[in-house]
């Protein structure tokens, strides 16, 4: 099915290719005139080639697979972290108290002061 799936997807960005190309040649050979309307051939032919497309995609799509919360989060905790899309959310620092942060940056800096005279 991969095969035929494939082939279908290019033959409709081949006919997409040629409506593209359709359009522009017609809008380059008509730009003077006052009512310059793509034809409708060319739109239907557009849409012709967007359902091919999204035909050969769809065949060529893996088989779904029925999800489950409950599954899914056990998954998540018996492989570890590496996978968790929350893992960021979940090691997130907390609200920081920036007083204590300047106290520490200043003793910090007073450190710094008295080692260097020394």
């Amino acid at each position: 099915m991969a095969f035929l799936s494939r082939v279908v997807t290019l033959f409709g960005l081949v006919l997409l290719a040629h409506a593209g190309y359709s359009a522009h040649e017609h809008t380059v050979l008509f730009s003077n005139a006052s009512a310059a309307a793509v034809p409708q051939d060319i739109i239907v032919e557009t849409l012709v080639a967007v359902v091919v497309v999204s035909l050969g995609l769809v065949l060529g799509a893996e088989k779904l697979k029925p999800v489950s919360w409950r599954d899914w989060a056990g998954e998540i905790e018996r492989n570890g972290g590496a996978r968790n899309p929350y893992m960021g959310l979940e090691e997130r620092y907390g609200f920081w108290d920036i007083r204590a942060k300047r106290k520490e940056f200043a003793d910090w800096m007073r450190g710094e002061d008295v080692v260097a005279k020394q």
